[in-house]
């Protein structure tokens, strides 16, 4: 199993606005078929950092859900406006060990 983390540094004051819009973005994810994920906000470190968290059996796993959500126009209109509010952004993946 691997563990997907999204890491977005959002503007200064974008927090509110950006789960506002993560809620949308959601919608549009499980209508493509992807699994739910888990959204986690800084409490300590870089402030306003916004982690979008998932779990996949496999890497083919997430890429077939990552092409499936990314290729619908739904996805790239809402895309566009939550890369508004983001400085930038990384991801991690992990293997799970326990």
């Amino acid at each position: 199993m691997i563990l997907v983390r999204d890491i977005f540094q959002l503007k200064f004051g974008a927090m509110k606005q950006a789960m506002d819009l993560w809620k949308e973005g959601e919608s549009i994810m499980k209508a493509a078929g992807h699994q739910p994920s888990r959204l986690l906000t800084d409490l300590t470190g870089e402030y306003y950092s916004l982690v979008l968290e998932s779990t996949f059996e496999n890497l083919a796993e997430f890429e077939m859900g990552h092409t499936s959500t990314a290729m619908t126009d739904a996805w790239r209109a809402w895309y566009r406006r939550f890369t508004e509010l983001v400085v930038s952004g990384r991801r991690e993946i992990f293997t799970v060990v326990q």
